[in-house]
């Protein structure tokens, strides 16, 4: 599976979550950390969702740019 996610600036660090799993977050002291991060955080949070007998919904977020002028 292939989920977006969200990396955001922040006054000394850089977070991360993923709109597709609720609550999934991570952060840390530049992208490539906070991507490392992320990726645990969503192995962490699909392995207590299995074990919690939840569904895993699958990705549906999309990231798309788009250009001001």
């Amino acid at each position: 599976m292939k989920y977006a996610i969200v990396i955001e600036k922040a006054a000394s660090n850089y977070s991360a979550y993923v709109p597709d799993l609720p609550g999934c977050v991570a952060t840390g002291s530049t992208i490539e950390e906070v991507e490392s991060e992320i990726r645990e955080a969503i192995e962490f949070h699909l392995e207590g969702m299995r074990e919690d007998g939840e569904l895993i919904p699958p990705p549906s977020s999309q990231v798309e740019y788009v250009d001001i002028t």
